[in-house]
């Protein structure tokens, strides 16, 4: 569930943009098998002030231990759609209790579309309930 839209409004922002892994993610064999890069951006909602104040990481999100579980997640257990990849990559930035919501987005630019494209993607927001 989403806090209120002034309760975002209030929190500070980390901004994690470009995250890349290899998957084995997708409804095709061949995305199974072969695995194909993901591209992950989030944005965390956290009140940075005592971090600020004290200039000591424990009171803030260590986006370098995120980064890496972000990394286990995409290149963990396949699943078939981007979206149930990006709920799982949400449950793991709030799994960290200073982390009161989250917008994750997963871009899949090797999607098999017979088209030319840029990039396909979703975005999610999720909260503390």
């Amino acid at each position: 569930m989403l806090a209120s839209g002034d309760d975002v409004a209030q929190k500070d922002r980390i901004t994690l943009r470009g995250l890349r892994a290899v998957g084995h993610h997708g409804v095709f064999d061949h995305e199974r098998r072969d695995g194909q890069e993901f591209r992950v951006d989030v944005t965390l909602f956290v009140d940075t002030s005592v971090a600020g104040g004290s200039d000591d990481l424990s009171a803030t999100v260590d986006y370098g231990t995120l980064s890496s579980a972000l990394v286990d997640v995409i290149q963990g257990e396949p699943v078939n759609l981007i979206e149930t990849l990006a709920h799982r990559l949400a449950a793991t930035c709030l799994a960290d209790p200073l982390v009161a919501d989250v917008e994750v987005t997963v871009h899949k630019p090797q999607a098999p579309i017979p088209h030319e494209f840029d990039d396909v993607s979703v975005t999610i927001r999720r909260g503390r309930s």
